[in-house]
């Protein structure tokens, strides 16, 4: 497909279908950095009430930065993936501490803060910024495998970027990255996953029976009871009991919780 009749193809399905989104109604870099970190591996369906909780809860970098974080974990809890909750105010406090509060527009600076990585970096220059920046996530590459690499396998994404930087609208970044967002989304419900055709394709690991299902209860179990000896919280935590002891030691090395005494406590 050449480049104009690809854009063009994208500009009409947007203008008909776009999907409308609280953070794509500002360009406040702080909230969109919330919005980029919930959209990391989660469907905007389950982002939509949380992005709303987490800026009322936490309206500006100071507050996230400055909460205590059983008060972020407790707005987060849902979204799963809690290291996110945990990157999320480091973050904040890294933005205070070495910006004076003020989000950086350069992708490399972003992309040292904890859990954001190159790609959500451009993102928030993106749509912070409207800078002219080449990224790939799920749905863009859902989008350039279906319609540029139909007959092969194993599409790098090196491939697709190349594709991705001809295509930009450069005048029109931020829209153009929801447009093709909006049809990457269709894509998912109307066709056969093309992501399957990319390299880097890995089926998502189920979460029934997993140590992340054992993490997120006992997490879950700790907002509720404050602190708690360990022989009653295996009790109450649900999931596969077999990851409990690997649960609970990733969760006390990565200091989502610590001991006080014979009882467990969040940090």
């Amino acid at each position: 497909m050449k480049t104009n009749a690809f854009q063009d193809l994208i500009w009409n399905f947007y203008k008909s279908y776009k999907r409308d989104f609280a953070w794509r109604e500002t360009t406040n870099p702080y909230y969109i950095f919330i919005s980029e970190v919930c959209l990391q591996q989660t469907q905007t369906s389950r982002v939509v009430e949380k992005y709303a909780e987490l800026i009322q809860k936490f309206p500006t970098v100071k507050t996230l930065a400055d909460a205590p974080f059983i008060e972020v974990l407790r707005v987060w809890s849902g979204l799963g993936y809690n290291r996110r909750a945990k990157y999320l105010q480091e973050s904040a406090k890294i933005i205070i501490e070495k910006y004076n509060g003020e989000f950086p527009n350069n992708i490399e600076l972003l992309d040292e803060l904890p859990g954001i990585g190159v790609n959500t970096a451009a993102a928030i220059v993106v749509y912070s910024f409207n800078i002219p920046t080449v990224f790939i996530e799920t749905n863009i590459r859902r989008v350039f495998i279906y319609h540029f690499f139909e007959n092969e396998e194993a599409v790098s994404d090196t491939e697709i970027l190349k594709l991705v930087e001809q295509t930009l609208d450069t005048k029109n970044p931020r829209e153009w990255y929801w447009a093709l967002m909006d049809y990457g989304s269709y894509l998912s419900k109307v066709v056969t996953n093309p992501n399957r055709k990319s390299k880097n394709y890995a089926k998502q690991s189920k979460f029934e029976g997993s140590v992340r299902q054992v993490r997120g209860s006992i997490l879950k179990v700790l907002l509720s009871e404050g602190s708690i000896t360990k022989i009653e919280l295996i009790k109450k935590v649900s999931g596969n009991k077999n990851h409990f002891d690997t649960a609970l030691t990733q969760l006390l090395s990565e200091k989502f919780i610590m001991r006080k005494g014979r009882k467990i406590t969040l940090q």
